[in-house]
Formats: structure tokens, sequence, C-alpha cells
């Protein structure tokens, strides 16, 4: 039976209405939700001795059942269709007599004004409102005239809605203009979900006496868990609110039906300031047969561990889905700016939204997993936070890594899933004579427990990789006593730097810095320091690079530019474009003696941009090798002048044996995870 409208415009024709009902017969049919749905809201605005105005009334059974379980009798329904009418008399006749049914228009009715303290709507703006042409929207603005003369000042206009985005902003700027308190109730569960996917919506419009000057209106949104509605602060940022909320059930409806191709990232928000709380992954693994007991879990991944590669990329949280053995798999990652009790509050709280991402193959009442690694979350301390005006907003944190190992980031918020430095922290050793803490005392904190940098480790690969470059400067062997001139372009927190002026003692490192922040935040929170053999220099790169190529060519034996770009609408993250022109690698060129080396930090997602580098890159350097830095985007390129510096990558192995061999000075710390060799017999010749 053809009972949907051709086109939406017949929603506001009278012609189809009668064709519907007469077909429909005397089965009621509820737009937008039943009774137990709607009524926690409609009790909150609703009182027994309120004369209540039904516009649209149709044949939902709404009314009738408001008058059945007491939350107000006298109760008006007025529809255009006589058919309907008729029939609903009918109904109500003997069992309701205080309630009626008459054939009216909502454009035009016959009440007197202030007559009615609530008039309810229930899907009839949303069947006149169906486009924006004149006509219609003049239609629109007689009904809420009308709405607006037969309401009483205190009165209440609630209107349930799916809140399409025009007929929302046009409802809400109306009433908010006239001075009246504007408030969008979302409701629990609503729908039928086969019928409707998008959530529905009640507005409730509070009628006040419209005051001129300037005096405060209010507009509120109460999300469905929660009755304590939230202020906005305008038209558009209320609309957006519930866009949102639309585009989370159609999420949620696609994911309940069929398993989701591409992983689905989502923020869920702290109900008070609105801010992210937790950001969600969905990954749905081809590999994983589901079943009864491995159908979905929830993995909590441990505060500061967001940007590993297993839980920060999309590679990553595949291969901890398969690993793990469910067929679907919610990462949960824990914001730096939201306190967390533990994993049973955690838990608590996420239960009901993340039961909303189940796949349709999930058992009804089967318990669903929450997973983690050591059972913690982690533990994330924000020692500083700041803005400059060049990197924009940073923080400097404290985290736990995997055992006992803590670690200190620099994180530019711009991108907070980038670590931008890294460095480990060293227990610190008890004073002589310091005795040991008694067993009653308290155990002290996570950041009491932290001492000094550990200057001797490099927490980032691709430094452990240009590091390795050293190996192919000239001589017969790269002894790190070996007289250096290094200029590095790039300071953050200052671990490249520092470990080559520890490491090789006769380097004289040169530092190129744009940003005078971070030469504070390097001093301050990551252990740098300068000094005969350390200089740093506040300077544009291109502009310190220049300098140097018209006054002193050949002068340094390794070049190393690790530097971010700050525009991030461009595929290449590190280094800026202009660093990686042909007329300026040139200059670099120039300033580089002739058996040195330049070692560039590549971060490129975009293969065109990419290889457009590479091909200026081989124009100016003859002799070119590639480190690829296994579960990262970064490539480390070692470039040289002459073809006569061309080694394979078992010599390059040899010579990183050879110079790891003299870095391992007695009664010098040296981390078992490096090992040059492995870096080097890596490479590819380009």
């Amino acid at each position: 039976m053809d009972l949907l409208p051709r086109s939406p415009g017949e929603f506001g024709s009278a012609r189809y209405w009668e064709r519907f009902f007469r077909q429909r017969g005397q089965r009621p049919f509820e737009w937008y939700g039943a009774f137990p749905e709607l009524c926690p809201v409609l009790r909150k605005y609703v009182r027994p001795r309120d004369k209540v105005l039904v516009v649209g009334c149709g044949n939902s059974e709404l009314s009738e059942q408001m008058y059945d379980v007491g939350m107000c009798e006298d109760i008006v329904n007025i529809d255009i269709n006589d058919t309907v009418i008729h029939q609903m008399q009918e109904r109500s006749r003997s069992k309701r007599p205080k309630m009626s049914y008459l054939l009216m228009d909502v454009l035009q009715m016959d009440f007197p004004a202030a007559h009615f303290q609530v008039v309810l709507d229930k899907g009839t703006l949303d069947a006149i409102l169906t486009d924006e042409e004149e006509a219609t929207l003049d239609k629109v603005h007689k009904m809420f005239g009308e709405i607006s003369r037969v309401l009483q000042v205190g009165g209440r206009y609630l209107c349930v809605s799916l809140a399409q985005a025009h007929v929302l902003k046009k409802a809400v700027e109306y009433f908010f203009q006239e001075g009246w308190v504007v408030r969008v109730h979302q409701v629990a569960g609503s729908g039928d979900k086969q019928q409707f996917v998008l959530p529905v919506f009640i507005y409730v419009m509070t009628k006040f006496r419209k005051i001129t000057g300037s005096a405060p209106q209010i507009l509120e949104i109460c999300p469905e868990e929660q009755d304590k509605p939230m202020r906005v602060e305008s038209v558009e940022r209320l609309v957006a609110a519930v866009k949102d909320r639309q585009h989370y059930a159609l999420l949620c409806s696609q994911l309940s039906k069929t398993p989701c191709g591409e992983q689905v990232s989502l923020d869920l928000c702290d109900k008070e300031s609105g801010r992210p709380r937790y950001t969600l992954h969905v990954v749905d693994s081809a590999s994983v047969k589901p079943s009864r007991d491995n159908c979905f879990a929830i993995f909590i991944i441990p505060q500061g561990r967001e940007t590993e590669w297993l839980f920060g990329t999309e590679e990553g949280r595949r291969q901890l889905a398969t690993n793990a053995g469910f067929g679907r798999l919610v990462t949960v990652a824990l914001h730096r700016e939201q306190h967390y009790e533990g994993m049973a509050s955690i838990q608590s709280e996420l239960s009901g939204k993340v039961m909303e991402l189940a796949p349709p193959s999930l058992p009804a009442r089967q318990q669903v997993p929450f997973l983690s690694v050591g059972g913690d979350i982690g533990v994330r301390t924000v020692q500083h936070r700041d803005t400059s005006p060049l990197s924009g907003e940073y923080v400097v944190e404290d985290v736990k890594g995997d055992g006992a190992c803590y670690f200190r980031r620099l994180i530019f918020l711009r991108n907070r899933n980038v670590v931008q430095s890294e460095a480990r922290l060293l227990a610190p050793a008890p004073l002589p004579g310091q005795k040991k803490r008694r067993k009653d005392k308290k155990k002290p904190s996570p950041a009491e427990l932290l001492g000094a940098i550990d200057k001797s480790y490099l927490c980032c690969e691709h430094h452990k990789a240009m590091i390795a470059g050293l190996c192919l400067l000239g001589g017969p062997d790269p002894l790190p006593g070996a007289l250096l001139a290094v200029l590095v372009v790039g300071l953050g927190g200052g671990s490249l730097p520092l470990f080559i002026h520890d490491y090789f003692s006769q380097a004289h490192v040169a530092v190129v810095e744009i940003d005078p922040s971070m030469l504070e935040v390097a001093t301050h929170w990551f252990g740098f320091s300068q000094g005969d053999r350390m200089q740093v220099h506040v300077s544009d790169g291109l502009d310190y690079v220049a300098k140097l190529a018209a006054e002193a060519p050949a002068q340094y034996d390794a070049i190393m530019f690790d530097v971010d770009s700050k525009d991030i609408t461009v595929g290449m993250s590190c280094p800026p474009p202009a660093f990686v022109e042909k007329h300026f690698l040139q200059k670099v060129k120039t300033i580089l003696k002739p058996e040195g080396v330049f070692v560039l930090n590549l971060v490129c997602r975009d293969a065109w941009l990419k290889e457009s580098v590479l091909a200026a890159l081989r124009e100016v350097f003859p002799v070119l090798y590639v480190r690829r830095i296994e579960g990262e985007v970064n490539e480390i390129l070692f470039c040289q002048l002459s073809p006569e510096c061309q080694r394979d990558p078992t010599e390059l192995g040899a010579r990183a044996q050879v110079l790891e061999g003299a870095l391992r000075q007695p009664g010098r710390h040296w981390d078992s995870s490096y090992v040059l060799a492995d870096m080097l017999q890596a490479v590819k010749i380009l």
C-alpha cells in the first residue's frame, strides 16, 4: 500500500492526508516515537491542570495516553482532516469525556488569545516546513504566530521533530527573536529503528513578554543521557550540537547493521566543558571469525601511549584487533585535559555508550570485556603548558611507558597525536647517607619518583638513524673522537644535538631554531644546555643557511634537518617545503664539506610531493640513500656530494659496528637497543 508521499511537499497537502487516513483506517500512526519514549520529557512541561492544545493530531495515541496516565485531561486536539477527526471522536467519546477533537487549521485557529498553557506538536511543523520556498515560509510564520497568540505568557510550545537543520533553525530563530526561552531535548531511545534512523528531539519554547533592550536570552540543549541542560551561545551552535547527535545516531545505525570497511573515529565530550574526553576508533577485523565470546571488546589505551604506532595508526589498531582476537574492537584514548579516577570508573562511564557501537552479531545480554595494557589507565602528568606565537599551544608532559620507564614529551596541540620531542627520565639516585623510606610513610607519587633527563637515550627511531648516518663521513674509521662540525636545523627538546655533543667528544654543534619558546622548553624541561661546543642560533633556518652559503662555504661535516612544518594543509609535515626546493638545496650543498653528509628527516604522505622532493635531491646530491623507519611515515635520507663516497649497505653496517664499539666507552651508559649496524644495513641506495 502506497502511504508515503511522492514528494516532500505533499506532507503539507490536505488532500494527501485525506488519502493517507482513509487507506490506513483505524490503525494509529506514531510519528517520531511512542508515548513511553516521549513521556519523560513531556512530564517536565505538562502539568495536570494545564489546558493543552495538540495541533495536527492525526490518529496518534499520544493524547489518549497522556489522558489515561493522568498527565493531563483538558486536551483539545485539532487537525485539517475530517476523516481522522471523526475516527478519533468515535474512539474517545465514551472513554475520555474531557478530551475533544476539532476540525481546524493550525494556520487559522478559532481560539481566543492566551487560551492554553501548552501547545503540543508531534511532527506537524516537519510536515509543513518541507522546503524553504516563500509560500512554505509564509505558512510557517502564520503557524508560529497563531501558536504564540493562543499561548499564555509562561506557556510552552512543545514541538516533537526530527530536527532537520532548516526546520530547527527556523523554529529556534523565530521564537528566540521573540524573546522566548528555547531548550532542545533529545528523546532517549527514540523512534522506530527500522523506520527512523535519526533521533527525535523536542523543542521547548517558553513564552515570555518581549523585552526591549539587552535582556539576556537563553538557548539550551539537553542530551538524552542527562537532565541538566547545557547553555549554548548562539543559534548556530545549537544547530551544530543537534547535527553532531544526528551524525552519531546515523553512525550507530550503520555499525549495528554491517561491519565497517574503514575505521571509524569519534569523540565523546565532557558534559560540563564540552571538550573531548574520549576518542574512540571502531576497528573490524576481517581475519577474525566472530563467535559468541570474541565478537566485541573495548580496549582502553593507557594515558600517554595513544601516540604509539600500535594505538595511534590505522595499521597498528588493525593489528591490535587481530592480536586481541575480536571481530570488532573499540579503542579508547584518554585526553590530557581530563581527570580519570581509574579503570572501573571509566568502564562505568563508557559502558552505555560503547554498546551503541556493538556489531550486529553480538548476542543479547552478552558481557563485553574491557581490555588494557597492564591492567591500569597509565600515568600522565602535565608539567608545563604554554602558547608560542609560532608553534601554537603546547604541553610538556610526563607519561608512563611500557614497563617501569617514564618519559617526558613535548606535544604541539595543533597535532596532539604526534610526539614532537621525547626523552627518558631517570629514577633519582638516593643521596649519600640518605635513609630508606619507612614502610609506614606515604608512597610517593610518580611525579616525585622522576629525576633527570637520560641524555644517553634516543627515544625516536629516526634520531637513531640520523646518528647512524655519521658513519658515512670520510676517513678510514668513523671514530667519535674525530673533530666534527655539525649543523642541526630544528631543536625541539634538544635530544639529537645533545647526543652528538655528549658522545662525539670533539664535535662542535650549531643548532638553528626559529622559535625562541622551544629553546626555553629544551633548557628548562629537557636538560638542554649550551657551551663551548654547543651553540643555538634563534633564526629562520632558511635565512641562516643562505647567509652561511654567502659568507663561509664548505664548513660542516654533517648537516641535519629535523624541522617540522607549521602548515598542516601540506601533505608533508617535515620539513617545510621551502627546505627541499632545489635552489635552497644548492645552498645546503655549498656549506657542506666535499666528503660530508646531509641528513634529512622526511615525513611526507603525499606520493607526488615526495617524488618531487627526491627528484630535487638527486639533482643536487649524486649519492642518495634512504632508511625507512618501520611503523612510521618517517624516512631518513642521507645525501653526499661525491660518487666516490658511495658505499654498499654491508660496508655501511661494518662501519656502524666500528662506530658503535667506540661509542660504548667504559663508564658511559649505552642503551642496548641501539644497534647502529641494523640502522644502516637496511638503507636503500636511490
